[in-house]
């Protein structure tokens, strides 16, 4: 048996094709705002890692800078914070996992895991409540009970390590991904 001949395209056969295609680019011209709005803005992408300078902060002194758009407190600590954050075992906590994007999830809280160096403490200065942006405490404005933050909207009470000790809010202050890029510089993101 031999097969039936195939029909010669027409002219309509074009048409359909000719207007499919046109349909088709025209979608895409008028979907490419939407998408191209999902990307990340030129001050975020700015903003996605920063150099900070260490050298003027003093022992037992905080600086916040600004970073992706969040609070972000670094602290010197002096070696009386340290021993008091030291001292605290993480099966005291509220919240036993170091919160540390530079280890693993499953890292404990200890002081120890919550810094690179013990002197300096980096956290996003976020309550983990409902996004507050708790109070430091200081020698001239103690703040809590734990000589860290108090988040004063709901009580959430952190300590020298940034991790909760009471209060509702339900995780340690996060630890961003940083490293010392010399003995008193450090870059974060």
């Amino acid at each position: 048996m031999a097969n039936p001949p195939t029909p010669e395209p027409t002219r309509r056969d074009f048409l359909y094709i000719a207007t499919g295609a046109a349909a088709t680019l025209g979608v895409g011209f008028a979907a490419w705002p939407f998408i191209d709005s999902m990307n990340p803005s030129s001050a975020v992408l700015a903003m996605a890692s920063i150099e900070v300078d260490l050298s003027a902060i003093q022992p037992g002194q905080q600086v916040i800078f600004k970073w992706r758009g969040h609070p972000l407190f670094v602290r010197r600590r002096t070696p009386k914070e340290i021993a008091a954050a030291r001292a605290v075992s993480p099966s005291d906590l509220p919240d036993g996992l170091a919160r540390n994007a530079n280890l693993t999830e499953s890292a404990p809280a200890t002081d120890a895991n919550r810094t690179i160096k013990p002197e300096w403490l980096v956290v996003v200065g976020v309550c983990t409540h409902l996004g507050c942006t708790p109070a430091v405490s200081t020698r001239e404005s103690p703040q809590g009970a734990y000589g860290g933050w108090l988040c004063h909207c709901h009580g959430s009470d952190f300590d020298a390590s940034g991790r909760i000790r009471k209060g509702p809010a339900p995780q340690n202050l996060a630890v961003p991904p940083y490293a010392f890029i010399g003995p008193t510089k450090i870059k974060i993101g």
